[in-house]
């Protein structure tokens, strides 16, 4: 059984992943649907204008209820997180390993809303008033508040890439032990492999990865409203 994403090719010195080909996939569908669904706007929508609106409504939505009107302009990021994590992490329907597996994958956008959210914290305060905010209560307390802080987009990458490579490996054990069974039973065609794992497959490859993208996308928003927070 591989625990990591199979290379594929190199180019040059550098693996070429399933995580990166999937990847680059994902983009080139999300930029078409984009593309599509907006070439010949209707003031009334159908098709996918229809479903692109109904899209941006419920990200604007969702945005507005955590952040407040103030936090719309982070609605297009937090979007594009959750159209491409929740997606990509369903990849085990196909059989393939989910994106969110990978730490190549979880590990940059947990960096790059760890990014966002202290350089938004820095314009709302100023440099001045965000150290002043770390060192409170005591000025001792920041180089702990710093490590503290530090550990933000380790938790945020791990917890994403730890729940669903532990649903890839439950999954990878339940086939091989009932394709065991099978053998063992002398049965002609995979029975237990087809019928058994349905409800496991539909926790792990749909429940899941809706529930881990939503709650990296809302840990995201959550922090950066916090950060963004001047005290009177």
């Amino acid at each position: 059984m591989e625990l990591g994403p199979k290379i594929l090719g190199h180019l040059g010195p550098i693996p070429i992943t399933e995580t990166v080909v999937w990847g680059w996939i994902f983009s080139v569908l999300i930029l078409a649907f984009a593309f599509l669904s907006t070439r010949k706007m209707q003031r009334i929508p159908k098709g996918l204008q229809g479903v692109a609106e109904w899209i941006v409504e419920f990200v604007y939505n969702m945005v507005r209820d955590v952040m407040g009107e103030a936090g719309e302009r982070f609605a297009p990021y937090m979007g594009t997180l959750l159209i491409f994590l929740i997606p990509g992490s369903m990849l085990g329907l196909l059989d393939c390993r989910p994106l969110a597996a990978d730490l190549n994958c979880t590990a940059p956008l947990a960096i790059v809303s760890f990014v966002m959210i202290h350089y938004n914290a820095v314009k709302a305060k100023t440099a001045k008033g965000y150290i002043k905010e770390l060192s409170s209560p005591f000025a001792f307390m920041l180089p702990m508040n710093i490590i503290s802080d530090s550990m933000f987009p380790v938790t945020l990458a791990m917890r994403l890439f730890g729940n669903l490579l532990a649903g890839v490996i439950v999954m990878t054990l339940i086939y091989h032990g009932l394709e065991h069974l099978s053998t063992m039973i002398g049965s002609p065609l995979p029975f237990f492999q087809l019928i058994i794992p349905l409800p496991l497959n539909a926790f792990f490859d749909m429940f899941e990865p809706v529930l881990q993208g939503y709650i990296f996308v809302m840990l995201t928003m959550v922090f950066t409203s916090n950060a963004r927070q001047v005290e009177e």
